[in-house]
Order: structure tokens, then sequence, then C-alpha cells
């Protein structure tokens, strides 16, 4: 099932869109190797959940997957052929708010290339161009 808040403050968001590059979570935090993305979107959580199953059937219960972006926007959509007026639509669907440069899944406890080939089939289901990229080590 995708994922979604448990409850909100207001049901309704408005659209607001911010195309700068990420300064937070884009970074390698949790696990060894991630998946950043290029572009900036509206992931939804169907993108999101198909991702992390993408992952986890190539896995085979190995490792540890890490979903780093949370989808908590609610996203509406009148019908088809509905006139103007009536008030805003019901929400339709939830998503996560990724900009460039955010890192939206990790992996950890898998050698680089399982670890690259999981990530491959992942950025294939991504709506953005995602690159492949391991921790940075500070000594």
């Amino acid at each position: 099932m995708p994922r979604m808040p448990k409850r909100v403050k207001f049901r309704k968001e408005f659209r607001r869109v911010r195309d700068r590059n990420a300064t937070k979570g884009n970074y390698v935090a949790y696990g060894d190797f991630g998946l950043q993305s290029l572009e900036g979107c509206w992931m939804s959580a169907r993108q999101l959940e198909a991702g992390r199953i993408a992952a986890q059937h190539f896995l085979k219960r190995e490792g540890q997957l890490y979903i780093r972006v949370f989808p908590d926007k609610p996203i509406s959509k009148k019908p088809l052929e509905t006139r103007m007026g009536k008030g805003k639509a019901d929400v339709e669907y939830w998503a996560a708010r990724v900009k460039p440069g955010t890192m939206i899944f990790e992996i950890s406890g898998v050698p680089s290339d399982v670890a690259k080939r999981a990530l491959a089939r992942v950025a294939a289901k991504m709506p953005v161009r995602c690159r492949f990229v391991t921790r940075r080590v500070t000594a």
C-alpha cells in the first residue's frame, strides 16, 4: 500500500513550485550507496512504492533499503468535463517534493556492483533522471 501521512493539519495545499537545488537531504546519510535525483518533481507515493518493490525484489532480502523522501503533499485533481468553480477538488494522491540533488533511496549491507544494479532498476521506475552515488569518506 502506498505511503501517506496518518493525519495532516490541513487537507489541501497550494501547488507551490520551488525549483531550487536541495540543500538538505542531498548526501548519503544512512546507507553506503544512494540514488540521487538530478531533476525536481512531485514524486507520487505509487512511484516510490514501485521503486521500493523493484529494489527489494532484486536484493532478495539482502542488505537494508532506506527511503529518504516521504509523500506528504496532497495533490488534488478535478474530474474531467467539470465546469469551473464549485471549490477545490478532492485529494487524488500524495506526493513527495523532490528537488534536484535530493537523495531518494539508499542501500547498505551489499557490495557496490549489487547496489548499482539494484538502484539502476529503481531509477527506471522514477519519473526523473537519477545517478548512483557512494558515501563520501571524511578523514
